[in-house]
């Protein structure tokens, strides 16, 4: 494969991945329904388990099959960040979670949004996803349809909501830290220049 190849495969869009984020997209819409106007909350779990299964066979698919893309390395974790936005809300608002929680996930993501100009200054679009930063959204994923199982009265609906909350502690504590990555990253673009350092955060990419 030539250079112009390995461009031109990266200027693609429709590839399995980028449906697969597509088709998270569109479920963001239908969880909050299900959540907030029917109150169908198994359904509304189910809704979350696909979008996190399909999370993680995007990267998987992507990595064995060279389908990485540039609207890939965009549209990957800006899906997760609505995902798990749209999921604090709604379970915020169902009083299943504390309003603290969703402002210290926001505040991650108003810190990571203060380096775009910077980003932008250096010619790129966005810094490479890290493998710990995908870790802590698939603890999210999971832990919040475990917590909202958890409202229910049943023995082994508290055990799955004790389960959930101790997924969510330990994502949030990732997803933090893996912040503090993409800053120090940052700032070794801003000293060095982004050649080397984002090829090789790269290689954790989706």
């Amino acid at each position: 494969m030539t250079a112009r190849d390995a461009r031109d495969g990266e200027d693609r869009i429709l590839t399995v991945p980028n449906a697969l984020s597509v088709l998270r997209l569109l479920l963001i819409p239908l969880f909050l329904w299900l959540i907030l106007v029917e109150q169908a909350d198994m359904a509304a779990v189910a809704v979350l388990a696909v979008s996190g299964i399909t999370d993680w066979a995007d990267g998987l698919i992507a990595r064995a099959t060279g389908q990485i893309t540039h609207l890939g390395r965009l549209l990957d974790p800006l899906v997760d960040r609505v995902t798990v936005a749209a999921t604090l809300v709604g379970l915020a608002l169902r009083d299943l979670i504390p309003w603290w929680l969703v402002g210290l996930l926001v505040a991650r993501e108003v810190l990571l949004l203060l380096l775009v100009p910077r980003l932008r200054r250096h010619g790129l679009l966005a810094l490479p996803v890290h493998y710990l930063g995908k870790a802590a959204t698939f603890a999210l994923y999971w832990g919040f349809p475990f917590v909202l199982v958890g409202a229910g009265s049943a023995t082994w609906e508290q055990v799955l909501g004790a389960l959930g909350w101790a997924f969510v502690i330990w994502g949030t504590a990732l997803y933090w830290y893996a912040a503090l990555l993409y800053v120090d990253q940052m700032r070794r673009i801003a000293k060095h220049g982004p050649h080397g350092t984002v090829l090789e955060a790269q290689s954790a990419d989706d």
